[in-house]
């Protein structure tokens, strides 16, 4: 009886563990709820897993980089998707903490240096958020101001890392190289002197699966919360928000400064991927394409965000073949027919048709 006792008292305890971090991880604000949807999930995770064993050596660090992107559209969508604050500058951060990391790890050396630039790097990015968005938001900037301000922004740090080719733009023996770019940036590693471990090639991937992996679960738990409520509060009808007792400004400014430190980190792994950046980074292309596939998965969900990252960059990867002017042109279309046809996005359409799909599945159940 004891023994029995002590069963179901330790049953009711996992129970209960497991209750409280499905109530964190699932609501409203989140698609994808229940058993049917987290088996789907881990399968898809597994596959994840598998994938460097099932490819070569080039995909696999394609499908990485393909999957770093995913940190730039999850930062869109939690500033402009959950909060309503369009900016069109998120690659600002991204930039300024990839040349960060960069300047950071070759003057100091070793995986010391490769960490401490990962750290500082998302930390300046961080602080650049906080002080651009404590002058719009404090400043009484309105939405559409917003957009043009970050987008000023980003064409001024394109503009002025272009102009520093000469041997005179350098920090310490970090040359900034203008529109060359900054070459020879080590990749990330773990670890102290010899016993340091390169994060490259298959470790990179599972690197990157596993940042974007916690990621997402974190955001999940994060606008299920009562700040996240209060995001799509803002969202939705900032004055009123305002009326039941919340400070809008100050969750304004630090939904944008989490966004650019979660920006900012996508910037790092993109550098230490590449062991390269250039000023494209603060371009006008490049700072659309995360509106694209931001839109185009659905901008209030994060699933929407990563699948349209994935999906949207994967094609113009491919478009990229016959010439770039045609991908920019098709992904100009497909902004527009999300705009005026599916403004919620496709991630969200298909979801609609899931509930069914899956009520005809054997043991399957309606979300």
């Amino acid at each position: 009886m004891a023994g029995e006792t002590t069963t179901n008292v330790d049953r009711t305890a996992s129970d209960g563990v497991l209750e409280r971090l499905q109530n964190a991880l699932e609501g409203p604000n989140t698609l994808g709820q229940g058993r049917t949807f987290w088996i789907g999930f881990t399968a898809l995770v597994g596959l994840l897993l598998v994938y460097p064993m099932l490819r070569s050596s080039y995909y696999v660090s394609n499908t990485a980089y393909l999957l770093v992107s995913a940190f730039l559209g999850l930062s869109l969508c939690i500033v402009w998707g959950y909060t309503g604050i369009f900016s069109f500058g998120q690659v600002a951060f991204y930039g300024v903490a990839g040349y960060t990391f960069g300047i950071v790890s070759i003057n100091v050396t070793g995986p010391v240096g490769t960490l401490a630039g990962l750290v500082v790097a998302i930390a300046v990015a961080g602080a650049f958020a906080f002080f651009v968005g404590y002058f719009m938001f404090y400043g009484g900037v309105s939405d559409v101001y917003v957009a043009i301000i970050t987008l000023a922004v980003t064409l001024v740090l394109n503009t002025f890392m272009g102009q520093t080719a000469g041997e005179e733009w350098a920090v310490g023996a970090a040359r900034l190289g203008g529109f060359n770019g900054m070459t020879e940036i080590p990749s990330l590693a773990i670890g102290v002197g010899d016993t340091a471990v390169r994060i490259t090639d298959a470790a990179f991937y599972y690197f990157v699966v596993g940042s974007l992996l916690l990621t997402y679960l974190g955001l999940r738990v994060l606008v299920n919360s009562d700040v996240g409520y209060v995001m799509v509060g803002i969202r939705e009808n900032q004055d009123r928000t305002e009326l039941f007792g919340y400070n809008t400004q100050k969750m304004k400014l630090g939904v944008f400064t989490f966004g650019g430190v979660l920006a900012g980190f996508g910037g790092v792994v993109y550098a230490s991927w590449g062991n390269y950046i250039d000023p494209s980074v603060f371009g006008l292309t490049f700072a659309a394409l995360p509106i694209i596939w931001v839109a185009t998965g659905g901008r209030k969900w994060l699933s929407g965000a990563i699948i349209g990252t994935f999906s949207v960059a994967f094609i113009s990867q491919k478009l990229s073949v016959f010439g770039g002017q045609y991908s920019l042109v098709i992904l100009g279309a497909l902004l527009l027919f999300v705009i005026l046809i599916l403004p919620e996005g496709f991630v969200p359409q298909l979801y609609r048709r899931l509930p069914w799909l899956v009520d005809r599945l054997p043991g399957g159940e309606s979300e």
